[in-house]
C-alpha cells in the first residue's frame, strides 16, 4: 500500500471542473506543485494542465483532476487541498501537515518532508500501489 499524496474536498473538485470547463479546449485539470519564493521560502504552484506529465501522481474526485508534481510529492503527503469563498478573497487552501510555518500574508510557507512513519501511525488514508 502507498500513501494518498493529497486529498481533495468537493468544493476543491467543483472549483478544478469549473476552471477546466471555462479553460475550454484542451484543458484536462490542474497540477499542483511547490516552488521556492515568498518571504517563507515556499509557494504552492497551480497550472492549467492541458498534457500531463506521466511522472505526476494523479489524484481523481468527482470528475475533477489533479496531478502533482514528483518534486513536490514528499511535501504534499497528508495535505488537504480545499477551496475557500470569503468577502476578501477566494482561492485554494492547502491543510498541510508538512508545513512548519507561514508568511504574515499567507502567500508562502515553510515545509518539511513528510514523516512517512508518523502518516503511518496517524492512520492516513493509502491507495493501492
Amino acid at each position: 500500500m502507498a500513501f494518498a499524496v493529497m486529498i481533495l474536498t468537493d468544493a476543491a473538485a467543483n472549483r478544478v471542473k469549473a476552471i477546466v470547463d471555462n479553460a475550454g479546449g484542451d484543458a484536462k485539470g490542474i497540477r499542483v506543485g511547490i516552488k521556492k519564493g515568498g518571504c517563507a521560502g515556499m509557494e504552492y504552484s497551480v497550472d492549467l494542465v492541458t498534457e500531463p506529465n506521466a511522472k505526476d501522481d494523479l489524484i481523481e474526485l468527482n470528475g475533477a483532476r489533479v496531478w502533482v508534481a514528483p518534486e513536490a510529492v514528499l511535501y504534499l503527503l497528508g495535505t488537504q487541498m480545499d477551496f475557500e469563498v470569503t468577502t476578501l478573497r477566494s482561492g485554494f487552501t492547502f491543510h498541510n501537515p508538512n508545513q512548519t510555518s507561514a508568511c504574515g500574508c499567507g502567500e508562502s510557507v515553510e515545509l518539511k518532508p513528510a514523516d512517512l512513519a508518523a502518516l503511518a501511525a496517524a492512520g492516513q488514508p493509502t491507495v493501492r500501489a
